[in-house]
């Protein structure tokens, strides 16, 4: 069966890698896609910008951790309400709140 991540509107098909809020499909890119997995594995944990990086790009030298802030500004846009649980922990990174 297919793995499905289903969070207060928000439904992310993990295999079809297609993501949907109430029922209205929403357009990720690769990383876009990648980054919210790894938020929704690590709901309500504090994850620092450079842990976000290492994990999602797998550490390429060519990205720094300002490419996470425009990832997670792009998909919080995206997402619409549902962006509004990525939440900015001051000098830290971001958190994914249920």
């Amino acid at each position: 069966p297919e793995q499905i991540f289903s969070v207060e509107g928000l439904k992310v098909f993990v295999d079809r890698r297609q993501c949907e809020y109430k029922g209205k499909e929403i357009k990720l890119t690769r990383l876009e896609f990648d980054l919210l997995m790894y938020f929704l594995r690590q709901v309500n944990r504090v994850l620092p910008r450079s842990v976000i990086l290492e994990a999602v790009w797998q550490g390429d030298p060519t990205m720094t951790t300002r490419t996470v802030d425009k990832h997670v500004e792009t998909l919080r846009r995206k997402l619409g309400p549902f962006g509004k649980r990525l939440q900015t922990v001051i000098r830290v990174g971001y958190m994914l709140t249920d």
